[in-house]
């Protein structure tokens, strides 16, 4: 009963935020809708990173690679051969699918640090080489005056601050609710299950480089069709906007939000790119203290993210004696595994 009551509390907050992100460009200025934009652009980020992280049980530093590839994708299909938005994200998507399919032998036979560790480098590698691509990424200058873009043929193009906000708006809902679809799936079932136990999932016959490789590519198309809409929301990209620190802010996000979760991973992340870019004006040059602060308080009070909080306070009871051998719970080492076939 108390859980069920707690599912409709965050049903409740969650239709009260989308209802929120709906009427907010008809009440905030031009200039908050457009930092409203990018920051749904990043959080959309977050999701995948939330995918590799919390249900694939492979934390990455290198999502802001597929993010710059969907980037600058998108922009050049802009400047060059289509201005149709629907078009840019399948683009956009496209290449960051492509690139993390291509980093698939690097990623996923690898586990713990050693995947942050090489993701990191990937990521420090992609912006590099946009640094000194210029004839077709402009450089460290990047690429600015980008063309506006048309939702779908014959609609008028986003002229409007407003209006690139709620196409950014409808993208992301698209798309989060297609992720939630899929880990729904027996898809999203085996990755949990590998993530828990991959010894057991291996041993039962399913092939978990084969999950690995279809998560990593699906979280790359996703992070591609971020890059998309971050071009639509600031008409002008460059290496920056791809770099450590981004990624650092979306993994922090992740955890502040839950790494199990994908609703909680897309407000963290959220939420922490808002708050970084206010402590910048708040705080000049002390704004990454504080974030670092808030990702080590987070990692200690709240070890499961902010959307599980109410639950763990729940189970906070005084000290009885252990259970017995033949009561006790299982460990996550020795957890079941679904029976699935094929």
């Amino acid at each position: 009963m108390r859980d069920e009551v707690i599912r409709w509390v965050r049903g409740g907050i969650a239709a009260l935020v989308l209802a929120g992100l709906v009427v907010a460009p008809w009440v905030v200025d031009d200039y908050t809708a457009a930092i409203l934009a990018r920051t749904l652009a990043l959080a959309l980020v977050g999701v995948s990173v939330a995918l590799l992280t919390g249900v694939a049980g492979m934390p990455t530093l290198g999502q802001t690679a597929p993010y710059a590839a969907g980037a600058y994708a998108c922009a050049v299909l802009g400047s060059q051969i289509s201005d149709v938005g629907v078009v840019q994200v399948a683009v956009a998507a496209g290449a960051g699918a492509l690139l993390a399919a291509l980093t698939v032998p690097l990623v996923v036979p690898a586990r713990g640090v050693i995947v942050l560790m090489i993701t990191l480098a990937i990521g420090e590698l992609v912006v590099t080489v946009l640094g000194r691509w210029r004839s077709v990424t402009g450089g460290t200058d990047g690429l600015a005056g980008l063309s506006p873009v048309r939702p779908f043929w014959g609609l008028p193009v986003l002229a409007s601050d407003q209006a690139r906000y709620l196409y950014t708006l409808v993208v992301v809902a698209t798309l989060v609710g297609a992720v939630l679809l899929l880990l729904r799936t027996r898809f999203g079932l085996l990755l949990r299950a590998g993530r828990d136990d991959e010894t057991r999932l291996r041993a039962s016959g399913h092939r978990v480089p084969l999950h690995l490789s279809g998560a990593h590519i699906v979280a790359g198309a996703i992070a591609g069709a971020a890059g998309s809409l971050l071009v639509v929301a600031q008409q002008y990209i460059s290496p920056a906007d791809f770099g450590f620190d981004t990624s650092a802010l979306l993994l922090l996000g992740v955890v502040i939000g839950g790494t199990a979760s994908v609703g909680g991973a897309l407000v963290g992340a959220a939420l922490v790119i808002a708050v970084r870019d206010w402590l910048f004006g708040v705080l000049p040059g002390h704004a990454p203290l504080v974030l670092g602060a808030l990702f080590v308080a987070t990692v200690y009070l709240l070890p499961t993210g902010v959307h599980r909080a109410p639950r763990l306070r729940g189970r906070v009871r005084p000290p009885t004696a252990p259970p017995s051998r033949q009561d006790a719970p299982a460990t996550r080492d020795h957890a079941p595994v679904p029976e699935l076939r094929g």
